[in-house]
Protein backbone atom coordinates (compact mmCIF):
# COMPACT_ATOMS: atom_id res chain seq x y z
CA UNK A 1 0.00 0.00 0.00
CA UNK A 2 1.29 3.42 -0.95
CA UNK A 3 1.76 5.76 2.01
CA UNK A 4 1.31 9.52 2.11
CA UNK A 5 3.48 11.70 4.33
CA UNK A 6 1.16 13.90 6.39
CA UNK A 7 3.79 15.44 8.63
CA UNK A 8 7.45 14.88 9.43
CA UNK A 9 6.63 12.06 11.84
CA UNK A 10 3.29 10.84 10.49
CA UNK A 11 2.20 9.01 7.34
CA UNK A 12 -1.18 7.61 6.32
CA UNK A 13 -2.19 4.70 4.12
CA UNK A 14 -3.30 6.07 0.74
CA UNK A 15 -6.70 4.44 1.26
CA UNK A 16 -8.38 5.30 4.57
CA UNK A 17 -11.20 3.40 6.25
CA UNK A 18 -14.13 5.46 7.52
CA UNK A 19 -16.22 4.39 10.51
CA UNK A 20 -19.14 6.81 10.38
CA UNK A 21 -21.59 3.93 9.74
CA UNK A 22 -20.10 1.52 12.27
CA UNK A 23 -23.13 1.74 14.55
CA UNK A 24 -25.44 0.91 11.61
CA UNK A 25 -23.49 -2.24 10.78
CA UNK A 26 -24.38 -3.76 14.16
CA UNK A 27 -21.07 -5.60 14.37
CA UNK A 28 -19.99 -7.20 17.61
CA UNK A 29 -16.64 -6.16 19.07
CA UNK A 30 -15.12 -9.34 17.65
CA UNK A 31 -16.54 -8.64 14.20
CA UNK A 32 -15.26 -5.06 14.33
CA UNK A 33 -11.82 -6.34 15.30
CA UNK A 34 -11.93 -8.73 12.34
CA UNK A 35 -12.77 -5.76 10.09
CA UNK A 36 -9.81 -3.78 11.46
CA UNK A 37 -7.51 -6.73 10.88
CA UNK A 38 -8.87 -7.19 7.35
CA UNK A 39 -8.10 -3.56 6.60
CA UNK A 40 -4.57 -4.06 7.92
CA UNK A 41 -4.16 -7.13 5.72
CA UNK A 42 -5.08 -4.92 2.74
CA UNK A 43 -2.53 -2.30 3.77
CA UNK A 44 -5.02 0.16 5.26
CA UNK A 45 -3.68 1.48 8.57
CA UNK A 46 -5.56 4.80 8.87
CA UNK A 47 -9.06 4.94 10.40
CA UNK A 48 -11.34 7.97 10.27
CA UNK A 49 -13.78 8.86 13.05
CA UNK A 50 -15.74 11.80 14.45
CA UNK A 51 -17.13 12.22 17.93
CA UNK A 52 -20.71 12.52 16.60
CA UNK A 53 -20.66 9.40 14.40
CA UNK A 54 -23.38 6.92 15.33
CA UNK A 55 -24.85 9.44 17.77
CA UNK A 56 -21.57 9.43 19.72
CA UNK A 57 -21.32 5.62 19.74
CA UNK A 58 -18.96 4.68 16.89
CA UNK A 59 -15.72 5.67 18.60
CA UNK A 60 -16.71 3.63 21.64
CA UNK A 61 -17.51 0.57 19.53
CA UNK A 62 -14.16 0.86 17.75
CA UNK A 63 -12.37 1.27 21.08
CA UNK A 64 -14.05 -1.82 22.50
CA UNK A 65 -12.84 -3.82 19.50
CA UNK A 66 -9.34 -2.40 19.78
CA UNK A 67 -9.22 -3.33 23.46
CA UNK A 68 -9.50 -6.99 22.42
CA UNK A 69 -6.08 -6.65 20.82
CA UNK A 70 -4.31 -3.54 22.20
CA UNK A 71 -1.10 -4.31 20.31
CA UNK A 72 -2.82 -3.10 17.12
CA UNK A 73 -2.77 0.52 18.34
CA UNK A 74 0.89 0.88 17.37
CA UNK A 75 0.08 -0.34 13.86
CA UNK A 76 -2.70 2.13 13.05
CA UNK A 77 -3.36 5.87 12.79
CA UNK A 78 -6.50 7.32 14.36
CA UNK A 79 -8.23 10.40 12.96
CA UNK A 80 -11.20 12.03 14.66
CA UNK A 81 -13.16 15.27 14.46
CA UNK A 82 -14.95 17.66 16.80
CA UNK A 83 -16.92 20.89 16.69
CA UNK A 84 -20.44 19.70 15.83
CA UNK A 85 -22.95 19.41 18.69
CA UNK A 86 -25.94 17.09 18.25
CA UNK A 87 -28.82 16.17 20.58
CA UNK A 88 -28.31 12.56 21.66
CA UNK A 89 -29.16 10.11 24.41
CA UNK A 90 -25.40 9.81 24.85
CA UNK A 91 -25.17 13.57 25.45
CA UNK A 92 -28.29 14.55 27.46
CA UNK A 93 -26.80 18.00 28.07
CA UNK A 94 -27.10 18.77 24.33
CA UNK A 95 -30.46 20.35 23.59
CA UNK A 96 -29.95 21.51 19.99
CA UNK A 97 -27.79 21.16 16.88
CA UNK A 98 -25.07 23.78 16.54
CA UNK A 99 -21.30 24.24 16.20
CA UNK A 100 -18.98 24.70 19.17
CA UNK A 101 -15.27 25.31 18.60
CA UNK A 102 -14.59 26.90 21.99
CA UNK A 103 -11.47 26.01 23.95
CA UNK A 104 -13.49 24.08 26.53
CA UNK A 105 -15.50 22.10 23.98
CA UNK A 106 -12.50 21.08 21.88
CA UNK A 107 -10.67 19.83 24.97
CA UNK A 108 -13.76 18.00 26.26
CA UNK A 109 -14.40 16.40 22.86
CA UNK A 110 -10.78 15.26 22.53
CA UNK A 111 -10.80 13.78 26.03
CA UNK A 112 -14.09 11.98 25.31
CA UNK A 113 -12.63 10.58 22.07
CA UNK A 114 -9.48 9.39 23.84
CA UNK A 115 -11.61 7.60 26.43
CA UNK A 116 -13.98 6.09 23.85
CA UNK A 117 -11.20 4.92 21.53
CA UNK A 118 -9.26 3.56 24.52
CA UNK A 119 -6.04 5.22 23.46
CA UNK A 120 -3.54 7.64 24.99
CA UNK A 121 -3.21 9.79 21.90
CA UNK A 122 -4.96 10.79 18.68
CA UNK A 123 -2.82 10.99 15.57
CA UNK A 124 -4.92 13.69 13.89
CA UNK A 125 -7.74 15.88 15.21
CA UNK A 126 -9.88 17.87 12.78
CA UNK A 127 -12.37 20.71 13.22
CA UNK A 128 -15.38 19.06 11.58
CA UNK A 129 -17.05 22.07 9.95
CA UNK A 130 -16.29 25.77 9.50
CA UNK A 131 -17.84 27.59 12.45
CA UNK A 132 -19.23 31.08 11.69
CA UNK A 133 -18.93 31.83 15.43
CA UNK A 134 -15.35 30.53 15.70
CA UNK A 135 -12.84 32.32 17.88
CA UNK A 136 -9.57 31.24 16.23
CA UNK A 137 -7.56 32.25 19.29
CA UNK A 138 -9.48 29.69 21.37
CA UNK A 139 -9.01 26.98 18.72
CA UNK A 140 -5.28 27.72 18.62
CA UNK A 141 -5.06 27.58 22.41
CA UNK A 142 -6.94 24.27 22.52
CA UNK A 143 -4.71 22.76 19.83
CA UNK A 144 -1.57 23.92 21.66
CA UNK A 145 -2.79 22.50 24.97
CA UNK A 146 -3.63 19.09 23.48
CA UNK A 147 -0.34 18.95 21.61
CA UNK A 148 1.70 20.00 24.68
CA UNK A 149 -0.03 17.32 26.77
CA UNK A 150 0.81 14.67 24.14
CA UNK A 151 -2.85 13.86 23.57
CA UNK A 152 -2.98 14.91 19.89
CA UNK A 153 -0.04 14.67 17.50
CA UNK A 154 -1.33 16.78 14.60
CA UNK A 155 -4.28 18.96 13.61
CA UNK A 156 -6.31 19.73 10.52
CA UNK A 157 -9.75 20.75 9.33
CA UNK A 158 -12.68 19.34 7.41
CA UNK A 159 -14.90 21.06 4.85
CA UNK A 160 -13.00 24.37 5.09
CA UNK A 161 -12.83 26.66 2.06
CA UNK A 162 -9.49 28.26 1.23
CA UNK A 163 -10.18 31.57 3.06
CA UNK A 164 -11.39 29.70 6.16
CA UNK A 165 -8.31 27.49 6.14
CA UNK A 166 -5.95 30.47 5.81
CA UNK A 167 -7.71 32.38 8.58
CA UNK A 168 -7.43 29.58 11.15
CA UNK A 169 -3.86 28.66 10.23
CA UNK A 170 -2.77 32.27 10.67
CA UNK A 171 -3.43 31.91 14.41
CA UNK A 172 -1.44 28.69 14.84
CA UNK A 173 2.19 28.12 15.74
CA UNK A 174 2.25 25.01 13.53
CA UNK A 175 0.70 24.14 10.15
CA UNK A 176 -2.58 22.36 9.59
CA UNK A 177 -1.71 19.06 7.92
CA UNK A 178 -4.86 18.23 5.93
CA UNK A 179 -8.33 19.31 4.86
CA UNK A 180 -10.96 16.56 4.66
CA UNK A 181 -13.22 17.44 1.73
CA UNK A 182 -16.15 16.05 -0.21
CA UNK A 183 -14.53 14.94 -3.46
CA UNK A 184 -16.17 12.72 -6.07
CA UNK A 185 -17.08 12.72 -9.76
CA UNK A 186 -20.62 13.69 -8.76
CA UNK A 187 -19.52 16.61 -6.58
CA UNK A 188 -16.94 18.86 -8.25
CA UNK A 189 -17.30 21.94 -6.06
CA UNK A 190 -13.97 21.60 -4.28
CA UNK A 191 -12.19 20.77 -7.53
CA UNK A 192 -13.39 23.97 -9.18
CA UNK A 193 -13.59 26.66 -6.49
CA UNK A 194 -9.94 26.79 -5.41
CA UNK A 195 -10.26 24.63 -2.29
CA UNK A 196 -8.23 21.76 -3.71
CA UNK A 197 -5.76 24.24 -5.20
CA UNK A 198 -5.00 25.54 -1.71
CA UNK A 199 -4.11 22.01 -0.59
CA UNK A 200 -1.62 21.89 -3.45
CA UNK A 201 -0.30 25.34 -2.61
CA UNK A 202 0.23 24.29 1.02
CA UNK A 203 1.60 20.87 -0.06
CA UNK A 204 -0.94 19.13 2.17
CA UNK A 205 -2.68 15.94 0.99
CA UNK A 206 -6.49 16.14 1.29
CA UNK A 207 -8.73 13.37 2.57
CA UNK A 208 -11.83 12.66 0.45
CA UNK A 209 -15.13 11.86 2.14
CA UNK A 210 -18.06 10.40 0.21
CA UNK A 211 -15.79 9.51 -2.75
CA UNK A 212 -18.62 7.51 -4.34
CA UNK A 213 -21.03 10.43 -4.03
CA UNK A 214 -23.13 8.68 -1.43
CA UNK A 215 -23.91 5.96 -3.98
CA UNK A 216 -25.96 8.31 -6.17
CA UNK A 217 -24.18 7.17 -9.32
CA UNK A 218 -25.36 3.63 -8.61
CA UNK A 219 -28.90 4.34 -7.46
CA UNK A 220 -30.21 7.65 -8.80
CA UNK A 221 -32.05 7.92 -12.11
CA UNK A 222 -31.54 11.63 -12.79
CA UNK A 223 -29.84 12.72 -15.99
CA UNK A 224 -26.47 13.51 -14.40
CA UNK A 225 -26.23 10.21 -12.52
CA UNK A 226 -27.17 8.17 -15.59
CA UNK A 227 -24.69 10.10 -17.73
CA UNK A 228 -21.88 9.61 -15.22
CA UNK A 229 -22.69 5.93 -14.81
CA UNK A 230 -22.40 5.39 -18.57
CA UNK A 231 -19.13 7.32 -18.78
CA UNK A 232 -17.56 5.50 -15.84
CA UNK A 233 -18.56 2.18 -17.37
CA UNK A 234 -17.00 3.19 -20.69
CA UNK A 235 -13.76 4.34 -19.06
CA UNK A 236 -13.71 1.15 -17.00
CA UNK A 237 -13.96 -0.96 -20.13
CA UNK A 238 -10.96 0.86 -21.53
CA UNK A 239 -8.99 0.14 -18.36
CA UNK A 240 -10.16 -3.44 -18.04
CA UNK A 241 -12.16 -2.64 -14.89
CA UNK A 242 -15.64 -4.08 -14.45
CA UNK A 243 -16.47 -2.37 -11.14
CA UNK A 244 -17.50 1.28 -11.37
CA UNK A 245 -16.35 2.05 -7.82
CA UNK A 246 -12.80 1.09 -8.83
CA UNK A 247 -12.98 3.56 -11.71
CA UNK A 248 -14.10 6.32 -9.33
CA UNK A 249 -11.30 5.60 -6.88
CA UNK A 250 -8.80 5.50 -9.75
CA UNK A 251 -10.08 8.91 -10.91
CA UNK A 252 -9.50 10.41 -7.47
CA UNK A 253 -6.13 8.72 -7.00
CA UNK A 254 -4.91 10.04 -10.35
CA UNK A 255 -5.20 13.68 -9.25
CA UNK A 256 -1.81 15.28 -8.46
CA UNK A 257 -3.10 16.66 -5.13
CA UNK A 258 -2.43 13.20 -3.59
CA UNK A 259 -6.06 12.66 -2.56
CA UNK A 260 -6.62 10.02 0.12
CA UNK A 261 -10.11 8.48 -0.38
CA UNK A 262 -12.07 7.39 2.69
CA UNK A 263 -13.88 4.08 2.20
CA UNK A 264 -16.94 4.11 4.42
CA UNK A 265 -18.03 0.53 3.95
CA UNK A 266 -18.01 -2.46 6.26
CA UNK A 267 -18.01 -4.87 3.32
CA UNK A 268 -14.70 -6.50 2.52
CA UNK A 269 -15.28 -6.50 -1.25
CA UNK A 270 -15.89 -2.73 -1.24
CA UNK A 271 -12.73 -2.15 0.77
CA UNK A 272 -10.76 -4.42 -1.56
CA UNK A 273 -12.04 -2.59 -4.63
CA UNK A 274 -10.72 0.71 -3.28
CA UNK A 275 -7.31 -0.82 -2.60
CA UNK A 276 -7.20 -2.55 -5.97
CA UNK A 277 -7.84 0.80 -7.70
CA UNK A 278 -4.24 1.66 -6.86
CA UNK A 279 -3.21 -0.82 -9.57
CA UNK A 280 -4.81 1.17 -12.40
CA UNK A 281 -3.81 4.41 -14.08
CA UNK A 282 -6.34 6.70 -15.71
CA UNK A 283 -5.02 8.84 -18.56
CA UNK A 284 -5.46 12.61 -18.63
CA UNK A 285 -7.96 12.20 -21.47
CA UNK A 286 -10.00 9.66 -19.47
CA UNK A 287 -9.85 11.87 -16.38
CA UNK A 288 -11.33 14.80 -18.30
CA UNK A 289 -13.93 12.56 -19.91
CA UNK A 290 -15.30 11.80 -16.44
CA UNK A 291 -15.00 15.45 -15.36
CA UNK A 292 -16.89 16.71 -18.38
CA UNK A 293 -19.54 14.03 -17.98
CA UNK A 294 -20.21 15.33 -14.48
CA UNK A 295 -20.24 18.94 -15.67
CA UNK A 296 -22.61 18.14 -18.50
CA UNK A 297 -20.51 20.06 -21.00
CA UNK A 298 -16.99 20.28 -22.35
CA UNK A 299 -14.33 22.42 -20.68
CA UNK A 300 -13.93 25.87 -22.33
Amino acid sequence: MERIQIAENLSFSRIIHGLWRLEDWKYSSKETLELIEYCLSEGITTFDHADIYGSYLCEEKFGEALSLKPSLRDKIELVTKCGIVLPSKQRPQHTSHYYNTSYEHILLSAHNSLKALKTDYIDLLLIHRPDPFMNPEEVAEAFSTLHHEGKVRHFGVSNFKDHQFRMLESYLDFPLVTNQLELSPSNLENFLDGTLNLCQEKRIPPMAWSPLGGGSIFTEQDEKSLRLHATLKKVGEGLGIAEIDKVIYSWLLAHPARIMPIVGSGKKERIHNAVDALNYSISTEQWFEILQSSMGHEVP
